[in-house]
């Protein structure tokens, strides 16, 4: 037995080495192209040619600086369209997750389910009606143009994550709020939301993911230059500094920055959000 226990936990230990090998590889793996953009944003074009994948002297700091006077306005641009759509996508989905799981009225599992078979339909299919849409509503070359679509297309997950956690909240908490005389909404706003903030967390920053990194629809109904996002302005940016390497991934490392800031902030309510077992059916 004892023999036993020694051959297993050497099994154990050989499986926790093979593990920790193949993690570390895939972790060099993703970040390896990171580190190369980070080099090669301060190189110059006789660096680049000569030396690109290496660390190179001297450090071209001036490149940050050009890259930035022509990406600063796509990247508050960005700022603003995202924030505008996670303020609304959180505020429409969750007080429509809250009334599907908490309220009963004719027709309520009706609508739930019309709406997450919403999810079911791929965006590429409604690229032309709503842009139809927008064109009638007079909304190209505006922001509304691009807050409504996404608030209107995002709130759908928020509903389907939502609703569930909702409706397994205990009745007993929400009976003990209308006998201290709360009403449903401020119910919903010192029950509900803090029980949830892990999941409305997680959700916010899925939801500033997806419109940073869209480029299909701002492709679709901005022009104007003034009102570009990030990723088309990036296009207009590599076409600008082809040649210019340095400045261009200068450029990429800037366009990343605001990405990583907010994850920085967000990144322990979105893992706690990811582990709380936030989709139950």
């Amino acid at each position: 037995m004892k023999v036993l226990k020694e051959g297993e936990s050497e099994m154990k230990d050989k499986a926790k080495i093979l593990v920790i090998v193949v993690l570390a590889i895939l972790a060099v793996l993703t970040f390896y192209p990171f580190v190369i953009m980070l080099f090669i944003s301060f190189k110059d074009i006789s660096q680049f040619d000569h030396a690109r994948f290496t660390l190179t002297f001297p450090l071209h700091w001036e490149n940050y600086p050009i890259a930035w006077k022509q990406m600063s306005r796509y990247i508050l641009n960005s700022i603003y369209i995202s924030t505008g759509t996670v303020i609304g996508v959180l505020i429409c989905g969750t007080l429509t997750a809250y009334a599907l799981a908490r309220f009963n009225f004719p027709g309520k599992m009706f609508f739930y389910y019309a709406i997450i078979s919403l999810m079911m339909i791929p965006g590429i299919l409604t690229l032309i009606p709503s842009f139809v849409l927008v064109w009638y509503l007079g909304l190209i070359n505006t922001r509304w143009g691009l807050w409504l679509p996404y608030i209107a297309g995002g709130q759908i997950f928020v509903i389907f994550v939502l609703r569930t956690f909702f409706a397994s909240i205990p009745e007993d908490l929400f009976e003990s709020a209308r006998i201290d005389g709360a009403s449903e909404l401020q119910s919903f706003w010192h029950i509900a939301l803090p029980l949830s903030e892990h999941m409305v967390a997680t959700l916010a920053v899925l939801n500033i993911l997806g419109t940073w990194n869209d480029i299909i629809w701002p492709l679709l109904v901005i022009t104007r230059d003034e009102l570009r996002t990030i990723t088309i302005g990036l296009l207009a940016f590599q076409s600008m500094y082809v040649t210019q390497w340095g400045i261009l991934f200068a450029g990429y490392v800037i366009a990343a920055l605001p990405l990583l800031i907010a994850f920085m902030f967000t990144s322990r309510l979105f893992i706690e959000g990811l582990t709380s077992g936030a989709i139950k059916m």
